[in-house]
């Protein structure tokens, strides 16, 4: 009998144990803001990516649609060539850690966009070649906050508030995504100025599959002083760590990509 109380009262203490143990376990694993972002961030990128892309620019009385490559390698080298339409065809960018070049064949120019150029829609969009620039910044320049958790478009989202660090160079005086829980997409961004103003918002839907994994494949970018105004990224195809260098991103290889 004695033998027996002992034995519950050790299984019982060994429960407690466990009990504690995988409680504050549990909790020390609760994602931080920043880990989140980043977990989102490369989900999207992936360490290599190749893919195909339509982004349609669209205006109150007129619409245009743009097809192009893409190639990236982490967070500092991208290249993108311009397929259609015909005017613009064979055009390329590249960016290089802080630098963006365009290639423009009809004048045989290579072109370094300066820091004046950045705030300008890239292609005529409503996506800046500030954007393309910085894209890397979502992690490193700003400090990142869990401020609560919201649904969009019925998926449990964290919603988290991003503000720039003291020394950062961006143009956003304040970032609000919504990422969502189980899946890590970055379903809805939302963009203000220095006043707090809201200026811009990305909403991404349309879930497809992707080389390894499932990602949204539509991104609607919506300026919020401009009625009737928008810009749509449909991506085509898209391919993850496949077998690209540093050399691959070069002002010679602009000249050849296609």
């Amino acid at each position: 009998m004695k033998k027996t109380k002992q034995r519950k009262s050790i299984l019982t203490i060994l429960s407690l144990i466990i009990m504690v143990f995988f409680g504050s376990n549990v909790i020390s694993q609760e994602m931080t803001g920043k880990q989140i972002v980043k977990k989102a961030d490369q989900l999207q990128r992936g360490e290599t990516n190749e893919g195909e892309m339509s982004m349609t620019i669209i205006r109150p009385k007129w619409e245009r649609t743009i097809t192009l490559k893409s190639w990236s390698m982490g967070t500092d080298y991208s290249m993108t060539y311009i397929t259609s339409p015909a005017k613009d065809k064979g055009q390329v960018f590249l960016k290089r850690e802080n630098e963006m070049w365009n290639w423009v064949p009809t004048i045989s120019r290579m072109i370094k966009i300066p820091p004046s150029m950045m705030s300008q829609g890239w292609m005529g969009s409503d996506y800046s070649n500030d954007d393309i620039l910085k894209e890397s910044s979502i992690v490193v320049d700003y400090t990142h906050k869990v401020t609560g958790s919201e649904p969009v478009a019925g998926l449990e989202c964290y919603k988290i508030e991003l503000t720039p660090k003291e020394d950062a160079a961006v143009v956003w005086g304040k970032v609000v995504k919504w990422i969502s829980k189980d899946e890590f997409w970055q379903l809805k961004t939302e963009y203000f100025d220095e006043d707090n103003d809201l200026m811009r918002t990305e909403v991404a839907s349309d879930v497809k599959q992707f080389s390894d994994r499932k990602l949204p494949s539509k991104l609607e970018i919506i300026p919020a002083d401009k009625p009737g105004q928008k810009t749509v990224v449909n991506i085509i195809s898209s391919k993850f760590n496949v077998k690209l260098d540093e050399g691959f991103f070069s002002q010679q290889n602009m000249k050849r990509i296609h």
